[in-house]
């Protein structure tokens, strides 16, 4: 009987309790459910900008890479088999080159010279280095590859490829002869190849199916993009071989 409430105190004091109460009760959910949905749509809105600006800067950092770093290429021909198949996918170290010279051996991509007529301008290739800045260069009617007068070891090549013989490395560039307008008398007289301060001879490795600087003549060292690296994809599927 004490809990009950006395019946004449009740309406005085209930109802200003009620009235506190309802006022809470009132304005609190809607106080408290208006931060929320800000709160959320504020944490939202951040988590957006934040995607963005590592979206931007992921994207920056790619194509400074791809720029000036490293290059992915896909192998179209058959000029360098049977060290790059057709369909490889093969990365180029732009700044390989400027930390160390040129090699003979090096497999390197550049961009095609003005005498090379077979492809458009702008196309970029892949061959190997053969010969480098103020070296002598020449091979023999069977093929023979002589450098400063002794013979290049080429373990690269494959029998058929080393026993490809025309067109020889010459003074005077194939395509030089061919679309000559004096008469054609063969390569029975082809001198020695003198490399300048800056030129480098190329070859493919398919010898019979690679028209390279045995055609153009040597190009110059502004044309080398850079060394390739790692052949990464092959025949469909993931693989790393590296040069």
């Amino acid at each position: 009987m004490t809990l009950s409430p006395d019946s004449e105190n009740i309406d005085s004091s209930n109802v200003t309790l009620t009235n506190i109460d309802s006022k809470e009760s009132i304005s609190q959910p809607y106080s408290v459910g208006g931060s929320l949905t800000r709160s959320k749509k504020k944490s939202w809105q951040k988590q957006l900008t934040e995607w963005v600006i590592i979206f931007v800067v992921a994207l920056i950092v790619a194509i400074i890479l791809r720029t000036y770093v490293i290059s992915d290429y896909y192998i179209p021909s058959g000029s360098m088999i049977p060290t790059l198949q057709v369909g490889d996918k093969i990365l180029v170290d732009r700044l390989a080159y400027d930390f160390h010279s040129v090699h003979v051996g090096d497999i390197v991509v550049f961009h095609n010279p003005p005498a090379d007529t077979g492809e458009p301008p702008g196309t970029d290739l892949v061959k190997r280095v053969i010969g480098l800045p103020n070296q002598t260069i020449w091979s023999s009617p069977n093929g023979t590859i002589y450098v400063n007068g002794k013979i290049l070891n080429e373990p690269w090549l494959t029998p058929a490829a080393k026993a490809v013989s025309f067109p020889r490395i010459c003074s005077v560039p194939y395509d030089d002869i061919l679309y000559s307008s004096k008469p054609y008398q063969g390569q029975a007289s082809c001198k020695p190849l003198h490399l300048g301060p800056n030129q480098y001879f190329m070859m493919g490795d398919n010898r019979g199916d690679s028209k390279d600087s045995r055609y153009f003549g040597p190009i110059s060292g502004t044309l080398i993009i850079g060394k390739v690296d790692v052949i990464w994809w092959r025949n469909g599927s993931l693989t790393f071989h590296w040069f």
